[in-house]
């Protein structure tokens, strides 16, 4: 099994600039030709509409990214497999790669639960309730207020739970991390770092870290570089190691995953700026861990999540 790799917004750029060709434009960070240089056998592939969209274009601006999901991504790659289920990754072989869809924010179906109901038939599996401003669900991180779960964001997980889909913790406002952590039967979060070696906001902090760990979840280290290091411009891969041995420290070797959040990010790390590059990470990795342990982060995490939950 090669990469899992939980977070990349490859269909917000297929949406943005039509002429891309997910086979090999050398514009995306996550193309077909980079994914398998890269040795990665499942990405999971956001839905995400801009804030700035009007509130009755947003099903519509997400509808069309799935359409490219399909169109783009899948019809034209007879080795690129939609993953509709979980367990369906068990049985990938070893030239073929998972793709996952799953939906960054509520926005996309405000409080239309047949708008929800669609999306669960397009096989998201993954869900993330906010990016970082507030929606009908939830507060984000950059709301002021720090709300947590609305009443239908407390059912959005409830029908997240039933319908086998994780919920994304990424993005949240603090109290809805902790309602989200009570509420999910799983809990992930696909993209974030740790608050203690950089302070960003979108970091989770120390008790986050040990929510998850408590609950079984799974932790995606994300590539941003404002995530990664106090000063951006000092992002390196060493620095990200960090971020996964603060982790691995606190007691978290069975949540560490990987969640790159390629093409949803401006400013890269150096050898780590596209999907191609992930050995270069591999191998300074495999320098400071134990090699079960790299395993463990390159996929066995994500893959014994996966055993646990939906492995009959």
């Amino acid at each position: 099994m090669g990469i899992f790799d939980l977070h990349c917004d490859a269909l917000l750029r297929l949406q943005m600039d039509p002429s891309l060709s997910f086979t090999d434009s050398p514009e995306l960070d996550v193309n077909l030709e980079k994914l398998q240089q890269g040795g990665v056998q499942v990405q999971l592939f956001a839905v995400f509409v801009e804030p700035d969209i009007p509130f009755d274009k947003k099903f519509e601006h997400a509808a069309e990214q799935v359409d490219l999901f399909h169109k783009k991504v899948l019809e034209p790659h007879e080795q690129v497999v939609h993953i509709t289920s979980w367990e369906q990754i068990l049985t990938l072989e070893e030239n073929q790669i998972g793709a996952v869809l799953t939906l960054e924010g509520a926005d996309a179906f405000g409080n239309d639960p047949e708008k929800l109901r669609w999306f669960y038939r397009a096989g998201v599996l993954s869900m993330g309730l906010t990016w970082n401003n507030a929606n009908l669900t939830a507060d984000g991180i950059g709301e002021p207020r720090g709300g947590g779960l609305t009443e239908w964001g407390m059912e959005v997980v409830r029908e997240n739970n039933k319908h086998g889909v994780w919920t994304d913790v990424s993005h949240l406002s603090l109290q809805a991390f902790d309602d989200v952590i009570i509420e999910a039967d799983y809990p992930v979060a696909t993209h974030s770092n740790v608050y203690a070696v950089c302070g960003h906001r979108r970091n989770l902090n120390d008790d986050q870290i040990q929510a998850l760990i408590e609950r079984g979840g799974l932790m995606g280290m994300v590539f941003n570089p404002p995530f990664t290091a106090d000063i951006e411009e000092e992002a390196s891969i060493q620095g990200l190691i960090e971020h996964i041995q603060a982790v691995h420290h606190a007691g978290g070797a069975d949540i560490l995953a990987l969640g790159s959040d390629f093409d949803g990010i401006e400013t890269k790390i150096p050898e780590l700026s596209d999907a191609s590059e992930y050995p270069n990470l591999i191998h300074q990795l495999e320098g400071v861990l134990e090699d079960a342990d790299t395993a463990k982060i390159k996929y066995g995490n994500a893959i014994q999540f996966i055993k646990k939950h939906f492995s009959s």
